[in-house]
């Protein structure tokens, strides 16, 4: 993509403000020449090193000049006017650049300079720059502190008044967690005038009763809201004694939020009016925009800087009691608490507010995201994390506008609470999956569970999940492993709760004869200490509080589930036995949860003597289910983040050069050929199996002469252009033993694929060993995900395929060699010996980088893949590139 292709970008500075980043056109020139005019004589100075004007129009002639090869220049237009620029240009060296920025005076320490020089980098290392360098007066200490904390390896070297900084533009960890840091910050604030708005306009607030804005309005109202608030109808003076205006523009103070609820023909000029009057956030519930109006919508939000959530949505919450901000047409006000909720559905949110409002656990803010426009579950995760309040995130997402950012974020945020969210979507990813290849194997519901499992996210498969889960987490402190005992005072219930309890993964570990004699010593006659623990219908409440005291207690046990019924067999009722667990600590030394089948809803918090609670549930299966979650939670937590490990013998600009080659001569991509897929898995130091390429006979004769092995039989497969089942094609002949088998093998194809068959693959008949899969879909919103499992003829049909997204770490290939039904295969089940590991390892991480090197790398498919004792060595590869680039995931930009 050239400097003149990349389309403008909208980014938000350190103090939340919009700009906008893009190359420079010639009829920019008289605004740039305006950004110099106004520059102090001090500022020139240390732009230039001389307070001279005519750099200046140097600089200016320079930027809107036709591009020329090795140069690159970036603008920043906040509202219309440039208020920075950063170029930089190659020298001798093109590895080598240049650069230099300039900021417009009043707008320093704003972050101008470092956006803009992060998008320059970005660009450039797509150009293959490694390296900036720039020099600088000593004392311009703002743009050598803006160098400095870049995130990037820069090093100074001093010449008299001068400083000449060399910058190493290694996007590594270091400089995505600066990008993201600084992104994290001006995120947080651009969001400020939605949820803590000093003043709130609702427009299209009328009297009709049932009409949304006057629902909004009233909400607003009757929740709280202890700002300034404001309704706009140029019909009225007063909605519901809220004083009402005629337009944005006469309002007697400019709304930090406006609420559009007006029918979607008048939504682009609403906006575009709150815009111009300094409105700072929208809230549009309006649904059934059109492609015009929506895209008039956004233009006015970045052109005036106004975040937006929505369309069609149900609106914004914010239980905060100094402010309780309560934008929304549920039915009810949500309780005050401590779970943040970010959903796409609005009735999925009433189901979460209601939920969390009924269980206690309350509402610390609430974003009905809808369509989606601009604010994303990614900006609401940064908001909780920095709101001192929120301990809890729960989210409903239907898509993903940027996953990278989204796993980044994830994951920072899950360590410190947990993020759950529905799976929502499932389905979908079926009736999508291809059925060309095996690759295409590779579903939606694949990719989305990939990225929950990189970032720590609880993904549960219902509303009803999240919130059972939700409840464990807020109440009780995570397992250390995966152990339970149940306790129960009638058998059937234990039952019920161990066959969930195994259904979800969990393990009943026997209890030590300690445990087990200390438990009979307090319980009824008859009582029963094997794991279950059956304490009989005669316990009572004291018996069972020392029980489940004593189990909580030992270290052979994670966690501990309680099955009760009430019975009239001993004094103790249901009651006295719920507070057997409940006149204690809630939170014990290790998690505990109540199974009540009698239990009218399906989840309940019960208060506890401490003022903390315990979930109790009506089904053994949630409960086994929320406690399966908290165990993964556990366990991911104490998992190292995992590196991405170097490899040698990769020629990544060899990649580059052939896969460029090859779409030079297929401009609309296609699959490549086995000679030019050779050539790109070599880049990579991918093992293949010995072949040749024959188009004759005569040809495949000499190849299988020298590839023949020690039992001198050879394959032959048929290849033409679009040819990717060579299975069901009887497009293969195996086990050939001779020249007359060969060429009557040869002469077969030519018969039967006439037209088509353009030449053949020659191979040595493989030895015995287990054939395997690993392939790569690059989704367009996702990026790559690597697929590793069975191989063979029957791949497609088991389907037992592990994915992780690239880049994989050493932790992401352990999981990818061990996650699938054929593992045990790999590691020497039935006395077969191990396969070479090692080996295996080495191909998944040579894929993953292969699929990270090549945006243009749409899917890649090894099948089989053949891994012996000794050996790992791809046996047929399919490889696909498309003429496309992939926009840096990470790079800081709004939707």
């Amino acid at each position: 993509m050239t400097d003149d292709d990349r389309p403008p970008v909208h980014a938000l500075l350190q103090d939340g403000t919009t700009v906008c980043i893009r190359t420079p056109l010639p009829g920019d020139h008289e605004s740039l020449h305006g950004l110099y005019e106004e520059m102090s004589p001090d500022n020139l100075r240390l732009r230039f090193f001389a307070a001279s004007r005519r750099s200046a129009d140097m600089a200016a002639d320079r930027a809107c000049a036709t591009p020329r090869p090795g140069y690159a220049s970036l603008l920043a237009e906040a509202q219309g006017h440039v208020v920075g620029l950063a170029e930089y240009e190659t020298g001798e060296d093109p590895d080598t650049a240049e650069i230099s920025i300039s900021v417009a005076d009043g707008l320093h320490h704003r972050g101008v300079g470092t956006l803009l020089v992060e998008h320059l980098v970005s660009a450039a290392r797509a150009a293959g720059i490694r390296e900036f360098t720039a020099d600088a007066l000593a004392e311009n200490h703002e743009v050598l502190r803006l160098f400095a904390d870049l995130g990037l390896r820069t090093d100074r070297h001093v010449e008299g008044p001068e400083v000449r900084c060399t910058i190493a533009l290694d996007e590594d960890e270091t400089y995505l967690t600066a990008v993201e840091s600084r992104g994290r910050g001006a995120d947080v604030a651009s969001l400020e005038p939605l949820l803590r708005p000093d003043a709130v306009a609702v427009v299209g607030a009328g009297r009709r009763p049932g009409s949304v804005g006057r629902a909004l309005l009233r909400h607003l109202r009757a929740g709280g809201f202890t700002r300034r608030l404001f309704a706009v109808n140029p019909s009225v003076t007063s909605v519901l004694g809220v004083p009402s205006y005629p337009s944005i523009g006469s309002l007697p103070a400019i709304p930090d939020l406006a609420v559009l609820a007006i029918p979607a023909a008048a939504l682009p000029d609403a906006a575009e009016e709150c815009g111009k009057a300094g409105v700072r956030a929208l809230l549009v519930v309006t649904a059934g925009l059109d492609h015009e109006q929506a895209r008039r919508l956004l233009d006015a939000c970045r052109t005036h800087g106004m975040r937006l959530v929505g369309p069609n949505c149900l609106g914004v919450s914010n239980t905060d009691p100094e402010l309780s901000l309560d934008a929304t047409f549920a039915a009810d006000h949500p309780r005050p608490g401590t779970a943040g909720v970010a959903v796409q559905s609005g009735g999925v949110g009433i189901a979460l507010l209601d939920g969390l409002s009924r269980l206690g656990i309350g509402v610390s803010s609430f974003v009905s995201l809808g369509d989606k426009y601009d604010v994303s579950g990614n900006d609401m995760l940064q908001w909780w994390e920095s709101d001192g309040i929120t301990d809890l995130a729960l989210l409903h997402l239907e898509s993903f506008g940027n996953p990278r950012a989204f796993s980044r974020t994830a994951r920072r945020v899950t360590r410190r609470m947990p993020v759950l969210t529905v799976d929502a979507g499932r389905t979908d990813a079926g009736r999508r999956a291809a059925a060309s290849h095996t690759a295409a194997a590779a579903t939606l519901t694949m990719t989305r569970q990939s990225l929950f499992t990189h970032a720590g996210v609880t993904a549960t498969r219902s509303v009803g999940e999240l919130l059972e889960t939700a409840a464990l987490l807020h109440a009780q402190p995570l397992p250390a492993g995966s152990r339970v005992a149940i306790v129960t005072n009638a058998g059937g219930a234990g039952v019920l709760a161990a066959d969930a309890c195994a259904e979800a993964g969990l393990v009943l570990p026997p209890l030590t004869p300690q445990l087990s004699d200390d438990l009979l010593a307090v319980l009824p006659d008859g009582a029963s200490v094997a794991n279950l623990v059956d304490v009989t219908a005669a316990v009572s409440e004291e018996q069972l509080r020392e029980c489940v005291d004593q189990v909580v207690r030992h270290p052979c046990v994670d966690a501990v589930l309680v099955a009760l019924v009430p019975t009239a067999v001993a004094t103790a009722t249901g009651d006295d036995l719920v507070r057997a667990l409940t006149a204690g600590p809630a939170r014990r030394a290790r998690p505990v949860a109540v199974i009540r089948l009698e239990q009218a809803l399906p989840i309940e918090l019960l208060p506890a003597a401490d003022g903390g609670t315990i979930p109790s549930y009506a089904e053994p299966d949630a409960a086994a289910g929320a406690l399966a979650h908290a165990a993964r939670r556990a366990a991911w937590l104490t998992r190292p983040a995992g590196t991405v490990p170097e490899l040698s013998d990769v020629d990544t600009e060899r990649a580059r050069t052939v896969a460029a080659a090859f779409l030079t001569t297929h401009p609309d991509g296609g699959w490549l050929d086995p000679r030019t897929c050779a050539e790109l898995l070599a880049c990579y130091g991918i093992p293949q199996c010995d072949w040749a390429w024959a188009e004759t006979e005569d040809d495949a004769v000499i190849a299988a002469e020298r590839l023949r092995g020690p039992d001198g039989r050879v394959v032959l497969k048929a290849y033409w252009p679009g040819l990717l089942h060579k299975t069901e094609q009887h497009a293969i002949h195996l086990d050939l033993q001779g020249d007359a088998q060969v060429r009557a093998a040869f002469r077969d194809f030519e018969t039967r694929f006439a037209g088509l068959l353009t030449g053949v693959v020659v191979q040595p008949l493989a030895p015995r060993g287990t054939e395997l899969f690993a392939g790569v879909v690059q989704d367009e919103v996702f990026g790559p995900l690597v697929l590793f499992g069975m191989g063979g003829t029957a791949t497609e049909v088991l389907a037992d395929h592990a994915a992780r997204l690239a880049p994989l770490t050493d932790h992401d290939v352990h999981d990818l060699m061990t996650s699938p039904r054929c593992a045990p295969l790999l590691f020497g089940a039935h006395g077969s010996g191990a396969a070479d590991l090692e080996g295996l390892e080495q191909v998944l991480l040579r894929l993953s980088r292969m699929a990270g090197d090549l945006p243009q790398l749409a899917e890649t498919d090894f099948n089989p893949v053949l891994a012996t004792r000794g050996a790992v060595s791809v046996l047929d590869a399919r490889v696909r590139l498309l003429p496309r680039h992939i926009q840096n995931p990470y790079l800081r930009r709004l939707r």
